[in-house]
């Protein structure tokens, strides 16, 4: 009963750090959406980059923690961290801006919740 009951307590932080994380990059996406660079990294700015270098920071730190619970129970890695991830870098000169960028993002993560986000 305790190996249940710390599996449980386990899987209960795992569902609170995904929360976090989600709340995390909602904050980062809307003010992204709002005018600010960076996010996303599509001009490769040494300045930009230390200026959103926190955020990134803190969003990979959430999500590593979530991966060693998630790995600890037998599920597979947290794929909305891995999917920000591959969006970020270098992009063509006709791809949209990372306001446009980020506001999709919004979009999909909203529908994607049954509470908006």
């Amino acid at each position: 009963m305790a190996k249940a009951d710390r599996l449980e307590q386990l899987d209960a932080r795992r569902l609170d750090l995904e929360a976090e994380y989600r709340e995390q990059l909602v904050t980062a996406l809307r003010a992204t959406a709002a005018g600010k660079w960076g996010l996303f990294d599509h001009n490769a700015d040494r300045r930009t980059r230390a200026v959103i270098a926190p955020v990134i920071d803190g969003l990979t730190e959430t999500a590593e923690a979530i991966d060693k619970i998630r790995d600890r129970l037998a599920l597979p890695a947290f794929e909305l961290h891995r999917q920000f991830l591959q969006s970020r870098g270098p992009v063509t000169s006709h791809a949209v801006g990372e306001p446009k960028q980020a506001q999709a993002w919004l979009d999909r993560l909203s529908a994607e919740s049954p509470d908006g986000f």
